[in-house]
Order: structure tokens, then sequence, then C-alpha cells
């Protein structure tokens, strides 16, 4: 059936946006990382546990998130989260004023192991800060993902995430040369209260135009049939007990815990990065972070038409999914001579390559949830799945701490693991998954 209306492409657009607005406020700490430990006091190790907190709430937050936006349903749920989160970013201003008790997080090193610590001071205010920005923020993937299935045939799935998937790079592309211009204008705590404020104007556009297709006043009839034009699903929700023994399930986890660190590590450490190995301040990390998120930008959009493309032209499903995240595996590899190559623009160049990279795969990856499971089930997929990349996430937070501490700074050890990390999990996923099929969730 030919595409009939392009409405459902508004609804993606809002997804963009709140998905910029998400990497907006997540990335608000990363640029202001040496600023605030020049100012604050802080080491590689204090800056690794404010990081850790917030992937530990991320992983906690997407415990309940993706369940609770199966039950409370797209609209609200995604509105709830940005609420939360939007309220959670402007209370960054006032962290370091945080005068309450210690707050317990972990240790990793090859002395002691696993230890706790406890964080006091400007760590523990940011560290809370945090920790209420990634409850919030773990809502923004689960929420897209499911009004991706919600407003898309399967056929149109993996552009649509492409499309609103690429919002991480426009995000990570404006907060460089906004958070610089504001801090240097007004002050840091501005930078966090203004780009906070922007999820409250996008909460009031979404409650105002989103409504499930059915219930839609500006969809016409051709284009809602188009969008179920797929076999009817049910709707009733699925309990994650009755996700956990598919090894679906499992594979799609393994995938975004293996590669989901790497994409956060390009996001929280590559201002340290041109930092440390090239001396670039604040003001002077805008445009090689820009161009970095420009590369990566084209990689999301060209991992959403690459599957089609190959599905055009009569490829299976399972060949062209898994075509469209082995390329991306086999292009992050160049990154580990990132660290090796004296020229700041050369390695830049690696590293935007490798976060192109990580878009095409990613956008495949949350596809491929889709893919198996029926509507009813993707947010809490995505949400099992999300959680796992979160608590890889926390992990190379903490380990990225030590080995810069260990190394004097070196980041050779930490690039190499982010080139390994695709191709190990594309070969993880496909063993559990060696075809693509359906899973049914009936009996």
């Amino acid at each position: 059936m030919p595409p009939a209306g392009r409405y459902r492409w508004v609804i993606c657009s809002l997804l963009f946006f709140a998905t910029t607005i998400n990497y907006i406020d997540r990335q608000v700490v990363s640029l202001l990382g040496p600023t605030l430990s020049a100012e604050f006091g802080w080491s590689d190790l204090d800056y690794s546990h404010i990081i850790f907190n917030f992937t530990l709430a991320y992983a906690i937050g997407l415990l309940a998130v993706g369940p609770l936006i199966d039950r409370l349903g797209t609209k609200l749920g995604f509105a709830l989260a940005i609420a939360f989160w939007s309220l959670a970013a402007i209370g960054h201003a006032v962290a370091h004023l945080y005068n309450g008790p210690a707050i317990p997080s972990i240790d990793i090193s090859a002395s002691t192991g696993f230890a706790f610590v406890s964080l006091v001071g400007t760590v523990a205010g940011f560290s809370l800060a945090r920790f209420a920005l990634a409850l919030g923020e773990a809502g923004n993937f689960p929420a897209s993902i499911k009004a991706t299935a919600e407003w898309f045939p399967k056929k149109e799935r993996a552009l649509a995430t492409g499309v609103f998937n690429s919002g991480t790079n426009v995000g990570a592309l404006v907060a460089p040369l906004v958070v610089p211009w504001i801090t240097l204008t007004w002050g840091w705590s501005w930078a966090f209260v203004i780009t906070g404020a922007l999820g409250f104007i996008w909460m009031a556009v979404w409650l105002l135009v989103y409504h499930p297709p059915r219930e839609h006043p500006s969809l016409s009839k051709a284009e809602l049939d188009y969008i179920e034009s797929d076999p009817v699903e049910s709707v009733q929700p699925i309990a994650w007990r009755r996700l956990l023994p598919h090894r679906q399930t499992w594979a799609f986890a393994a995938g975004k815990f293996l590669t989901d660190p790497i994409w956060w590590l390009y996001l929280y450490w590559v201002p340290d990065f041109l930092h440390k190995a090239h001396h670039i301040d604040l003001k002077g990390s805008a445009l090689p972070i820009f161009v970095i998120y420009q590369i990566a930008t084209i990689g999301s959009v060209a991992g959403g038409w690459l599957p089609a493309r190959l599905m055009a032209q009569g490829w299976t499903l399972n060949r062209a999914r898994k075509t469209a995240m082995l390329v991306p595996a086999l292009c992050v590899l160049p990154i580990v001579f990132a660290p090796l190559v004296s020229s700041m623009w050369v390695a830049v160049l690696l590293i935007g390559l490798a976060a192109a990279a990580h878009q095409a795969w990613s956008a495949n990856l949350f596809t491929f949830s889709s893919d198996m499971f029926p509507k009813r089930a993707v947010g809490s997929v995505v949400g099992i799945g999300g959680m796992g990349g979160a608590v890889g996430g926390m992990f190379i937070a903490l380990a990225v701490g030590q080995i810069l501490t260990a190394t004097g700074g070196s980041y050779v050890i930490i690039f190499a693991m982010a080139g390994t990390a695709y191709l190990l999990a594309f070969g993880v996923i496909h063993l559990l998954v060696p075809t693509i099929t359906p899973v049914s969730l009936d009996n």
C-alpha cells in the first residue's frame, strides 16, 4: 500500500525534538566538566562518580518506566517523564549548595576491587541532581519507540527511529554551541536553567498535538489504514516475567549493555579527552564537538535508510537488519587510533566516524526490538534493554575514572574498548537470534 498522508512524520518530529532536549540536558554537565572541576576541585574519580550516579538512576528508572508507559499510554507517560527531568535539569543550578548527608557510591580499582565510598559536598549535590535527571530521562526512548510502533508500519519504523534518534546528535550539536555562550555570558548555573526550561515548552506542544492514531482528529482515513496495514495486534500489556524467558529479549539487552556505554563515553568524556590530549578549553571545544555530532547525525539517518533500501531490493528482514548492524560495527574500529594521532582534527574525525557508526547501529538495534515483539511489549523490552545499557554505563563510568587515574590521563585503553565493543555485541546477538522472527506472547 503506498503512503497516504504524512501526519505520522509530525509525530516523528516531536519525538526528534524531545530526544534533542534530552541530550542537551544530558550533555551540559560534560561540557562544563573542566569548568566545574576547576571551580570545585573535582578529580577524575569525583567526576566519574557523578556520571555513575546518572547511569545508576537510569538503570533504576528503566525498571519501571517501560511498563509504566505501556500502562499510562504514550501521551501521558511521556509528558510526565519530560516534566520530571526538566525540573531535575534546572535543579543542577543549585546543586553546589547541597549540605545534606554523605551519599554512598562504589569505587572500582585493581587493588581493592569493589569498595563503598562516601560522596560529600558538591560531588554529592551534583550526584543527586544527575540521579534525578536520569530517572526522568529514562522515559524518553521507551516512549519514543512505543510511539513509533503505534504510528508507523514495520517497513518504516527503522527510518522513523533513525530520524528521531538523530535528535541525540542534534542535542549534542546544539549544546556545545549554546552552553559555552550562556556560561561565559551569565554563568554556568544559567546554562542548566535555560536548557532545562526547554522541556516544558515541548510538553505543552505534545499535550496539544499527540493522540493515538485512531483518536487523532488530523489523521486521514487513508493514512490510518496505511499505519495499520500490519496484522492486528492485541493491546493487553505484557508483564516482564513473560519477556525474560525469550532469547530475543536477552539479545537486545546484551546489545545495549555492550554498546550504550560507548555512546555515553563519547558524550561525557570527549570534552575531557580534547582538554587533556589537545589542550582545548570550554570555548575552543565547541567546533570540534559540533563536527563530531554533525557526522553522527548522518550516521543516524543512514542507519535507518540502509535496511529499508536493502529490503526494497528484495533482501529478507533478517539479512537486511543484520547487515545494517554489521557495517557500523566495522566502522567503529578506527577509533582505536584516536588517542595515538597528534592532530586534533584527525582525532575528531575518527571519533566522529565512530559516533556516526554508533547511531547507525543504535537505530537498527532499537528497531530490532520492534521487529520481534508486538507493540504492546515494545516499551517494556526497550526498558529492559535500556536498563542493561545503563548497567554497562555504570561500570564504564567508574572504569574510565580508574584508568585515567592509573595511566596519567591516557585514553588508549579506553578507545580500544570502544572500538571492539560492537563486533562483540553483534556476535552475541547473532548467537542468540540467528534468524529474526516474531515472538509469540499469546500462550
